[in-house]
């Protein structure tokens, strides 16, 4: 079983920063891509930004040139560098990897970070 266990979420002002992590543990397993989601009350998940492991990274429009996705040396982390921050951004956030374990494919989520941005 791959675990993910997220932090970094919480209250900036706009115009501030805040850097979200993602850390997949377990064992034998290899990541294809780790993807932050976010949710607005009443909508469903949106996808935020990606990393692949061949096509490297995707962003939402909204977000291309304020955030910017990392993975660590290791690969097991993924970073959420989250720039000029605005009051629409305020949402939870959640992250996503995909992967092989045991030769089969897995797909698991984060419990989730809130992130406010205050006006």
């Amino acid at each position: 079983q791959v675990q993910l266990v997220e932090s970094g979420g919480g209250l900036v002002q706009a115009g501030g920063s805040l850097r979200l992590s993602c850390a997949a543990s377990g064992s034998a397993f290899s990541i294809l891509a780790m993807k932050y989601f976010r949710q607005f009350p009443q909508k469903d998940r949106e996808l935020v930004a990606g990393i692949h492991s061949t096509t490297g990274t995707e962003y939402a429009d909204d977000v291309q040139g304020r955030f910017t996705i990392s993975r660590d040396g290791a690969g097991n982390t993924v970073f959420l560098q989250m720039n000029n921050l605005k009051p629409e951004d305020t949402a939870d956030y959640y992250c996503s990897v995909w992967g092989y374990k045991g030769g089969r494919p897995f797909h698991v989520w984060g419990q989730g970070t809130q992130v406010t941005v205050s006006s």
